[in-house]
């Protein structure tokens, strides 16, 4: 049986390691995993708003459009596509379907900016309430998902950093190595340097 002295030397090493070890950094690993994986899901959640708001956009333009079949046909197949995926936070640790999962959206984003282009042909659709307020609210959405990627972005070169230097290095090998440097947002899309051309 372990003497008096002895277990009072163990409850001061414990004492003294829950003190100092959260001030080295031995939390700050998880911390940024976590920060990564939440600003991921605000990713997807914006994706999902823009999923959400495409079948109204779809019907109100089809009332006013309907010789437009080929537009609208591939909006609606690249909103499928794009929530056809079964993302969660597991696709950050998978480089290939997180790309894949971009390039779906990407795919998306283009569908819908052709789209909007259509839309002008159709002076009774531009003053159109309904598509003046979905397209509004996909603008909004489009911004949001900007400022979610940054965040997101932001979020995994902290997690990527802190892994990569020191302490955090040292926490890595000897506490978390089984957390792997993360994959950032990679833009996908064609021409993805350019603004796409779409008057109003």
């Amino acid at each position: 049986m372990p003497s008096l002295a002895h277990r009072s030397y163990t409850l001061f090493i414990l004492l003294f390691a829950s003190l100092i070890l959260p001030g080295c950094g031995i939390n700050n690993i998880p911390r940024l995993d976590e920060e990564a994986k939440a600003a991921w899901a605000q990713v997807e959640n914006q994706y999902q708003r823009r999923a959400d708001l495409i079948p109204n956009l779809v019907s109100t333009v089809k009332g006013f459009a309907a010789q437009e079949k080929e537009t609208l046909t591939a909006v609606v197949e690249a909103r499928a596509k794009a929530t056809s995926m079964q993302v969660d936070s597991s696709i950050l640790d998978n480089p290939e379907k997180l790309q894949q999962f971009e390039a779906a959206q990407s795919q998306l984003s283009g569908a819908l900016s052709r789209l909007m282009v259509v839309s002008e042909r159709y002076p009774e659709l531009k003053s159109n309430q309904n598509f003046l307020a979905l397209q509004s609210q996909l603008e909004g959405t489009e911004n949001r998902i900007s400022v979610a990627r940054r965040d997101f972005i932001l979020a995994v070169g902290r997690y990527n950093t802190e892994i990569r230097t020191f302490p955090g290095k040292i926490w890595h090998s000897v506490m978390y190595s089984e957390l792997k440097e993360r994959e950032t947002f990679k833009a996908t899309a064609e021409k993805a340097d350019q603004a796409p051309q779409v008057n109003f």
